[in-house]
């Protein structure tokens, strides 16, 4: 019933909105004015702000214990309480925010409950203790590996292994904050010996990023179909790349400096319950590809395991900006493009006996599409620098430019649901 197309909500704004409707209900930390950081829930346009809530006692049993560790300045410790918390404080705010809710006046009277978003500050919603950012995205990947190896763009590892590495914490940031071009060693076409100097070939990564709730012991592995248990939510993530310093360093370890020099996420967690909805059976493999070892092969999770989300990337550049043109759509994408579920990612980080912790965060990798138009990256879009791609005003981009922001937004769509979405993941890039 949390989908229904006749659930409404006394927040006007929340009716009909492209993100927040009260089917949604996403978890953040916010500021308003001079007060410190605590945890909100978006509703059209404005907050739900949780310790005002939580104070005027509209809370009660497990949703009040929900929603008075939702409020602290970090969402780590709410995630660890898992699903039966969320569902609770959801349920919770599902009724009160209704229009049919016979309490609306009174709620509707408590101080500060609902803040204007346009007058808050976003913050990162956790402190995140690790980050890992994966490649699930096949035709990325194969997109990628023809770019490099037309015979074989596809390595032997990869329809066995979810791939990923170990990326840096310390540089996630929340959207809206700018990111400065980095510098580091490039090695120019024809060279011997490379150059320092900054990134000549700055790349964004469409991607959707999963919080991790509840974690386990160092040296017990998160079975498949348990994975789910211990996943919080979803936002948005951009992870920049610089494709010069890239290319020089990534053999034979892979990324370091051409990664960590900035990731940028959205501020809102859309939880997990708020996607059941827009679950879907995960794509079947290709005919002669083979099927998960063991471990990564869930029924369950292959029935539904999926995500149906609608992704896109946009470009708005200083002159467009000037100019008082909209951004440009360089990408529309979904994530039924990854090759493997969100539950297989975390199966197989912890099959080693890894510890995952609350507010750790994923990355599925760049989830483009097999299409012009559906890719995630500029390198897809240039064929790794050989073609520009022409924008509406007449400017041509290979890779970013000083001045150049770029949006990502998502969408969940499907008939006899109200839609939801993620809000936008945005970074202006500095010289």
């Amino acid at each position: 019933m949390t989908g229904s197309l006749n659930r409404r909500s006394w927040v006007a704004s929340a009716n009909e909105h492209a993100d927040f409707p009260l089917q949604n209900l996403p978890l953040g930390v916010f500021s308003h004015g001079t007060t410190g950081p605590r945890g909100g829930v978006a509703i059209g346009d404005l907050i739900v702000d949780l310790r005002a809530a939580t104070a005027a006692g509209v809370f009660h049993g497990q949703a009040a214990e929900a929603a008075e560790v939702a409020s602290r300045d970090q969402l780590n410790d709410f995630f660890a309480l898992g699903a039966p918390a969320r569902q609770a404080l959801r349920s919770a705010l599902l009724q009160l925010l209704d229009a049919d809710n016979p309490q609306r006046d009174s709620m509707q009277a408590v101080a500060g409950l609902l803040l204007p978003m346009s007058e808050c500050s976003l913050h990162m919603p956790a402190r995140v203790g690790d980050y890992s950012d994966f490649y699930v995205g096949i035709h990325h990947a194969l997109n990628v590996g023809k770019l490099f190896r037309p015979d074989n763009p596809l390595l032997p590892n990869y329809k066995y292994v979810p791939i990923g590495y170990h990326g840096r914490a310390s540089t996630l940031c929340t959207s809206g904050t700018p990111v400065r071009r980095p510098n580091g060693q490039t090695l120019a076409p024809g060279q011997d010996v490379p150059v320092f100097g900054p990134c000549k070939r700055l790349d964004y990564e469409l991607e959707l990023g999963v919080w991790i709730g509840p974690g386990n012991a160092q040296g017990d592995a998160i079975a498949i179909d348990r994975a789910a248990e211990h996943i919080a939510g979803f936002c948005l993530l951009n992870d920049w790349s610089a494709r010069d310093i890239q290319a020089w360093e990534y053999q034979p370890l892979g990324p370091f400096l051409s990664k960590s020099f900035a990731t940028t996420i959205s501020p809102w967690v859309v939880t997990a319950e708020a996607l059941i909805p827009f679950r879907s059976p995960q794509p079947l493999r290709p005919e002669g590809d083979p099927q998960p070892l063991p471990y990564l092969l869930d029924q369950n999770d292959q029935q539904g395991g999926a995500l149906d989300i609608e992704l896109e990337v946009l470009l708005l550049t200083a002159q467009m900006k000037a100019e008082g043109l909209e951004p440009y759509r360089l990408g529309l994408s979904n994530s039924l493009n990854m090759y493997w579920t969100v539950a297989q990612m975390v199966a197989h980080h912890s099959v080693n006996g890894c510890k995952l912790q609350p507010g750790d965060l994923l990355g599925t990798g760049t989830l483009s599409g097999p299409q012009a138009g559906q890719y995630g990256s500029l390198l897809e879009m240039t064929a790794g620098g050989k073609q520009s791609v022409a924008l509406p005003n007449g400017e041509k981009r290979i890779f970013l430019e000083a001045g150049d922001e770029v949006i990502l937004r998502a969408r969940c769509h499907r008939e006899g649901q109200v839609s939801i979405g993620f809000g936008e993941c945005r970074g202006i890039v500095l010289d």
